[in-house]
């Protein structure tokens, strides 16, 4: 969506684009191999700038939700906007409102309606500025519910993440996407996977004399910050073992 953030806000742009994009989502680590939340997945977009309006695009969504034989469970909508947008469903779906169906990104913002099947958000559409149209709706969910295709586990989903990140070109780090990837290899070394790899290998190399330093180290610096840790010895104090262990 950032390379048309400058069109939203350009009101002598009119058109409509659609696109698929790798996306990489570290928010919700803490939850992949759920079933219902990815790491490394393709986002598809659809992105319309004064040209189609909120109902069209809820008409153009569930036709192709129906392709795929989907129908959401329910919507939801602003309140705000729950008088001028329930019409649009003329009654195909319940409505539920909802007052966190609101989006923003810097200046840009919008009220949105998202899209819910068997307890999982699969979709919104986002209206920014309140002349534009921002839709988004995540692949591997909508193959998941649609095709019956079974989850992956976290450390499946880790690895796929990892190569895919290394296949880019990334290698680990201490900024960026450098350090994301170095992050991914350590969680992945931390519950028990493995990797056919020597970035793999030099970073369970990198954690074991990193917790000889810290284990070295702890009694002598018992009331340091984290990040004194990791700024003068590179330890992320949230992996290590406690002072009392």
């Amino acid at each position: 969506m950032q390379q048309y953030k400058p069109l939203f806000s350009d009101p002598y742009h009119v058109g409509t684009v659609a696109n698929s994009q790798a996306c990489l989502r570290l928010g919700d680590l803490d939850e992949i191999g759920d079933g219902t939340h990815f790491l490394h997945f393709t986002m598809l977009g659809l992105f319309s700038f004064r040209e189609m309006s909120v109902g069209e695009a809820i008409d153009f969504w569930l036709e192709f939700l129906e392709t795929l034989g989907l129908k959401p469970d329910y919507v939801t909508i602003h309140p705000d906007r729950l008088a001028e947008w329930t019409p649009l469903y003329r009654d195909r779906l319940r409505i539920v409102p909802e007052p966190e169906c609101t989006w923003s990104d810097g200046s840009t913002t919008g009220y949105c309606t998202e899209f819910h099947k068997d307890g999982v958000e699969i979709g919104n559409i986002v209206n920014p500025l309140g002349t534009c149209i921002d839709v988004g709706f995540g692949a591997d969910r909508l193959a998941m519910l649609a095709y019956g295709m079974p989850p992956e586990s976290e450390i499946e989903i880790l690895r796929d993440a990892i190569l895919t990140i290394i296949e880019s070109g990334y290698r680990p780090g201490n900024k960026e996407q450098g350090y994301v990837l170095r992050k991914l290899l350590r969680r992945l070394h931390r519950i028990g996977g493995t990797l056919d790899h020597r970035f793999f290998l030099e970073e369970v190399d990198r954690q074991e004399r990193l917790l000889a330093k810290y284990l070295r180290l702890r009694d002598k610096y018992p009331q340091m910050s984290p990040e004194w840790w990791f700024d003068t010895h590179g330890v992320e104090l949230s992996e290590m073992p406690a002072l009392d262990e």
